[in-house]
This record gives structure tokens, sequence and C-alpha cells, in this order.
């Protein structure tokens, strides 16, 4: 009888570490935005300890590769800043690849998450984003999505990089509340309008999430890849595009044979120094504009750029870097009240 317990007992442990073991990999969660060109955390040397293979890629001041790992953030006086190329871009009407910033307190560099938006214009779309950065300001199931024009929140180095003033980039919290993409900097237009195209203009919709292997496209962006991942190419890209068109149709389908209620980019490509850093005469002046809440948001556009899933990735990607963000870790932040961005991403 003892060791008929003693099984019992051991067969429930194994099967609630298996039960939090999987709940680690999925959830629900919430997405945020931000966009303040540091250096990311994941683009530090220190590969063991980041549990990487190689580090994210950073940009000079000229959105230009640099090599050296080691070059401090140009959020803290360096020269390491984010690349241009680090920004999302639409890979169909359903589909979508990016990065973002997670949660200082479970560091996970580079590890790729599949978000299915639950909520707001968007919901049904999927996004696959890398995590390239880390916030201690983000809780443990928050992403908080990379998008030019989001909104730099502490750390503002996208006037140093871009060698602009603060105002352009709109509200320091969730950045502008309308498309003033023109006025950027020709090489962050693309990553803009993004927000205001496939992303709907949504404001911070919520997601079921999933870890799932990074595509081949992601990666070859941002140069990094977690130790024992294995980048997917572009057949298995259109799989899962093709399945998410298919769940919207069948969807679709199902509520008109039921006559209910129906439910609710180009890729960037790197540009000249002088093209890169040329603003418009019409800078946006929105730095005091509150974000829209949730229930405001609207598609400020209703054209939707895609990309043939195959496109070759741009060579430039970034990242972002806060001091001991591996070996230090901070009490959790309570889920934010703003509809803002993060103020995480910065290193010190």
């Amino acid at each position: 009888m003892a060791s008929y317990l003693r099984s019992l007992l051991i067969t429930g442990l194994l099967t609630t570490y298996a039960t939090l073991t999987a709940a680690q990999k999925s959830g629900s969660g919430i997405t945020t935005r931000y966009w303040d060109c540091c250096k990311p955390s994941c683009a530090w040397n220190d590969l063991e300890t980041l549990g990487i293979q190689s580090a994210v890629k950073t940009c000079d001041a000229q959105d230009q590769l640099l090599t050296d790992a080691t070059a401090m953030s140009g959020c803290n006086g360096g020269t390491a800043f984010m690349c241009s190329g680090q920004s999302p871009w639409a890979v169909s009407t359903d589909l979508a690849y990016g990065f973002a910033a997670i949660s200082v307190s479970k560091p996970s560099c580079c590890q790729c998450y599949q978000l299915t938006f639950t909520s707001g214009a968007i919901s049904g779309k999927k996004m696959i984003v890398q995590a390239t950065n880390t916030g201690a300001d983000l809780t443990a199931t928050q992403f908080d999505i990379a998008i030019p024009g989001a909104g730099y929140g502490i750390f503002d180095g996208c006037s140093t990089e871009w060698s602009a003033t603060t105002s352009i980039w709109g509200a320091q919290y969730g950045g502008s509340s309308t498309n003033t993409c023109s006025s950027f900097p020709s090489a962050l237009q693309p990553g803009c309008s993004f927000r205001w195209d496939w992303f709907q203009g949504t404001d911070n919709p919520t997601v079921d999430w999933e870890e799932v292997s990074c595509p081949a496209a992601i990666t070859d962006k941002s140069g990094c890849v977690k130790i024992g991942d294995s980048p997917t190419d572009s057949s298995s890209v259109s799989s899962i595009a093709v399945a998410s068109s298919s769940t919207a149709a069948a969807t679709s389908s199902s509520a008109m044979a039921s006559s209910s209620i129906p439910s609710s980019s180009a890729e960037p490509t790197t540009t000249s120094f002088a093209a890169a850093h040329s603003f418009s005469d019409s800078a946006s002046s929105e730095a005091s504009t509150p974000v829209p809440s949730a229930s405001s948001a609207s598609a400020a556009s209703s054209s939707i750029t895609t990309i043939d899933a195959s496109a070759s990735a741009s060579s430039t990607g970034s990242s972002s870097y806060m001091s001991s963000v591996v070996t230090t870790t901070t009490s959790s932040a309570p889920e934010p009240t703003e509809t803002d961005d993060d103020d995480d991403t910065c290193e010190l």
C-alpha cells in the first residue's frame, strides 16, 4: 500500500510539474508599445549568460551596423542604438513579424512568441515577435511591441540617434495619437506606418501567446538565435499564414450560417544616411497628446501592405541593455493603467 501511495504521489507531482511547465509556454497577456532607440538588453556579448548564440545587432547614429557588442548604449552616452531594421512588418493581412521587450524578471533573450490578438480591430490576427529587450516595469505576461513612434518612455535615444527634436516622436508614453509618420526619418516611416495600417491603430490589445521557434526572416534581421532554437523557413511561415486565413474564413462562414453577429506594410529597407535622417517640414509637435483609450482606438488607414513570405530580410536589426539585466531581478510591476509603451528598454 505504501508503495502504491508513493507512486500516486510521484505521479501527481510529475503531472503538476508538467502542467506548470506547459503553463510557462503559453497563456494570456497584454501588449503595450515603445520605440526608444536604445541598445536592447539582448545585444551584449555575454552570450552564455543571456542564453543566445549571438547578440542582437545594433547600429550607430548613422543607422549603420556595429560590430562591437561591447559598445555602450546611446542612451548612456555610448554609440550603440536600435537599428531601423528592427521595425515590424506585415507578412500577410493576418500575420505580421516584429520584436518586443519582455519582463526583466523572466528574461528569455531571443525567444519568439506567437501573439494572437483577442481585442480591438485586429482581434484574430497573429504576430510573431522576438524578445530582444527587457523591462523592469513589465509584467510577466506583457509584451512591449517595438514600433517606431510608439513612445520612447523614460529614455529618449531617438532624438540623439536621428538628430531630431523630442516633439517629433509624439507623447512620451504611447507616441502620437494620429498618423504623423511622414514627419519621421524615412528609414522609420515603414515601421511607423505599420501601426496605422496592419495594426489598424489598435491601442494595447490583449493576446493569447505561445512560445514558438523563430522564423528565419526574424532572426536574419536581429542576428540573434536562442540556444537550442532552430529558425523555421519560409514554407513554415506560409503554413502559419494559411492556417490563420483559413481559421478566419471558417469563423466567417459559421457566422453567416447561423445569422449571428460577425466578430468584430511593406518590409523596411536600409536607406542611405542622408535619406534616413531627412525630415519633412511638417514635423510632429504632439509631445503632450494623450494616448487614446482602448475603447476609442480605430483604424487610421484601411490599406494594408503585405510582403511575400519568402522576401529577403534586411540585414539590420538592433537591441538595448539594462545593467545586470539577467542576474538582477526586481519586484513585478503592476499592470499598466496607462495606454502607453514602456520605459523599459534602455539600460545603464
